[in-house]
């Protein structure tokens, strides 16, 4: 039975570097990581192989750059004046966060500096990567109508003594 559009899925999981075999994330023994399906809220391949799985089943999914972060965009490396980052302790390999030019918010990692220029990279970090998931899938349900309007999972949590305003 695939999993179909507008379902709350609840997934553990484990990605490593296809290349290297690094480990880069995992939520394993932690809470579920939860989103709705058809939203666009992971990666596209991911979201695609989970579609056809059942809740309970566990699989190990390759997923290429392509469908991933996409490929490293060399253009999107720029050197920057020095006192455009007054105030911040660079370091090289960290990451900043600012304003993109429609308000949005935009990650860029620091590649390098000297007295005078920073040069930054608005590629995601795991741009250029072919990624592998372990994953199992904890839970599917129905997406409420609100999920599916808001796009944001409601998470049902019982403080048991109904003084949360539970109606306990």
């Amino acid at each position: 039975m695939a999993i179909e559009d507008n379902k709350v899925v609840g997934i553990e999981y484990t990605v490593k570097d296809a290349q290297s075999g690094e480990v880069l994330d995992s939520n394993v023994g932690q809470k579920p990581l939860k989103f709705i399906t058809g939203k666009n809220q992971i990666i596209p391949g991911l979201e695609k192989k989970i579609k056809e799985m059942n809740p309970g089943e566990s699989a190990d999914v390759l997923v290429k750059a392509d469908e991933a972060y996409g490929q490293k965009d060399e253009s999107a490396v720029q050197t920057l004046p020095r006192e455009q980052f007054q105030g911040i302790d660079l370091q090289e390999g960290m990451t900043l966060y600012g304003q993109g030019e429609n308000g949005e918010t935009v990650q860029v990692t620091v590649k390098s500096f000297d007295d005078n220029n920073v040069t930054i990279d608005f590629n995601h970090p795991l741009a250029g990567k072919d990624l592998l998931f372990s994953i199992n899938i904890k839970e599917v349900r129905e997406a409420t109508p609100e999920e599916v309007m808001t796009g944001q999972v409601q998470e049902e949590e019982h403080c048991g003594s109904g003084s949360c305003g539970c109606s306990h």
